[in-house]
């Protein structure tokens, strides 16, 4: 069968791009490499891996903002968030509180763990005189070096989700000891759910708090 005339004109062009695209291809998977750790004769130490430049950081790893990862002022412990408190940082910390800490700490943060009841220390709690004086980069150093029994979880958590956690222990704590006075004007406190008591068999029943005595009632 004949070839057509215009085939003809472009087969030799065809024919070009076909060697030079197979040449490239064959090169590429031929192309030489060391296996790591293998021995080199091109370098005077017999290894082919090399020292990385002198000063080069791995990317994500360059630490300028040494508060942002360490919670410290030179060593002590900072009192300010590096970033600003919104409530997308509350709902970051309370989501990764609930994931990372509650199996120890509680969900209000008293300690009241289930890890605990399993023979491991209890922990304090958040809510003590001494941790609620204590600054904000004391919870962010704990939570990245440990502190006690308790282990690092810098490899867990990451330095922006730890400043959410000790944001939300925050609130926690104000949570947990806040008075009438804390309340901003014009909001109203939910009251508590009824409280019920066991009357046997499965039923319960509301508990009716008893009011109290006026004076010269008996007590």
């Amino acid at each position: 069968m004949a070839c057509p005339r215009n085939l003809r004109k472009v087969l030799p062009a065809l024919v070009a791009l076909l060697a030079v695209t197979a040449g490239c291809r064959l090169d590429m998977h031929l192309q030489p490499y060391y296996r790591p750790f293998a021995k080199s004769d091109f370098f005077a130490d017999d290894r082919s891996a090399r020292m990385p430049v002198e000063g080069a950081v791995a990317r994500g790893d360059l630490h300028e903002d040494t508060y942002f990862y360490t919670g410290k002022n030179g060593d002590i412990p900072g009192d300010a968030l590096p970033f600003p408190v919104t409530k997308d940082v509350l709902d970051r910390g309370h989501e990764r509180f609930n994931i990372n800490c509650t199996p120890c700490h509680g969900r209000v943060g008293d300690g009241g763990g289930f890890i605990p009841t399993r023979g491991f220390r209890r922990p304090p709690s958040y809510h003590i005189e001494r941790l609620r004086n204590a600054p904000i980069g004391h919870f962010f150093d704990v939570m990245t070096n440990g502190y006690g029994v308790m282990p690092d979880y810098a490899s867990q958590v990451t330095p922006r989700d730890r400043w959410c956690i000790a944001t939300y222990i925050r609130a926690l704590q104000l949570s947990q000891n806040a008075t009438a006075a804390d309340i901003p004007a014009g909001q109203q406190v939910p009251s508590p759910p009824p409280q019920f008591r066991d009357i046997g068999n499965g039923a319960t029943l509301p508990e009716i708090a008893t009011p109290a005595a006026s004076e010269g009632e008996p007590k």
